[in-house]
């Protein structure tokens, strides 16, 4: 098959820990045709989605890990599969791609479903399950947030559509920062914040459960820094090996059969104790510290999966 990736650029990735990259080297090596481009790259032309990039093949080998053709311009349209890749801020140039994406898709396979990626964002799908997660307001008014904070005490603020644990604040009960941080965020962004009950759960680790095609095939625990809230591994948290329990198999079957429905092969979903809190359908990782812990080809999982969908 031809596959274009539409991701970040892929020259700086660590090979080691980059879903978008393992992605490539598994498609690689099952034969598969490869094609690199960035979002900016990305454009609509008298009925025609098209991309200025490069035709790419991928090793393993630390500082030498891409070679990349000569630049030119493809009609996605010409080909099996894209990949829809690049990390959030999930903004209106983001939300633009996967309106031209759309426009390809299904006979082109895109992967996640830009339809259902564009309405699902991560902090807004687990709404859809409120006795999953733990008790949340989304809200621009200060008044609403503040009301909230009163009731639960200890709280995490952050942006709606943020990602890799950027601009997350934990709010103590004695904090009295919430109007100053309010004042900053709205400052600058006219989105609403999220707002979550803070879990003390999370010291012992936020867990990234990995569904392929609705059903889970692993977990990784990320535990946080010392002195740290944030578990992210962008942040300093450090993954490290957990099984499945029986409540992450229930939230799985839960919600599985919608992502499957709605076209979100590659999902990655965050559990902290016994709580959803977010369902990450743009850019999910973890398969490669997955990988490493279990065994499990995560990569090759999901390209079978992808292969089956193109017969």
């Amino acid at each position: 098959m031809k596959i274009a990736f539409q991701m970040d650029p892929i020259g700086s990735v660590d090979i080691n820990a980059d879903s978008s990259f393992r992605l490539a080297e598994e498609a690689q090596a099952r034969g598969h045709e490869l094609f690199f481009y960035t979002a900016d790259k990305l454009a609509y032309n008298a009925g025609r989605v098209t991309a200025r990039g490069w035709p790419m093949t991928v090793q393993r080998v630390l500082g030498d890990h891409v070679h990349l053709g000569e630049e030119i311009e493809v009609d996605l349209a010409d080909f099996d599969v894209v990949w829809l890749r690049q990390d959030p801020p999930f903004d209106m140039f983001y939300i633009t791609t996967t309106h031209l994406l759309d426009r390809i898709h299904p006979d082109t396979l895109v992967v996640n479903d830009p339809f259902w990626v564009r309405n699902y964002p991560e902090k807004l799908l687990v709404l859809d399950f409120p006795d999953l997660t733990p008790p949340t307001t989304i809200a621009r008014d200060l008044d609403t947030i503040r009301a909230f904070k009163e009731e639960h005490g200890d709280i995490i603020v952050k942006p709606l559509y943020g990602n890799g644990g950027a601009g997350v604040f934990r709010l103590t009960p004695e904090d009295r920062n919430l109007s100053s941080l309010y004042e900053l965020f709205t400052g600058f962004s006219r989105e609403p914040l999220i707002a979550q009950k803070f879990l003390p759960d999370v010291s012992n680790g936020d867990k990234r459960v990995i569904l392929v095609d609705g059903e889970p095939v692993g977990a990784i625990n990320r535990v946080p820094a010392k002195g740290e809230t944030r578990s992210n591994m962008h942040v300093g948290g450090r993954p490290e090996k957990i099984e499945l329990s029986a409540r992450d198999r229930e939230i799985c079957d839960r919600i599985g059969p919608l992502l499957k429905e709605k076209g979100q092969v590659f999902v990655g979903i965050d559990v902290i104790g016994n709580y959803l809190t977010e369902i990450n359908v743009t850019s999910p990782t973890g398969i490669q510290e997955l990988e490493r812990f279990d065994g499990i080809n995560v990569a090759e999982r999901i390209w079978e999966a992808i292969e089956a969908k193109r017969k």
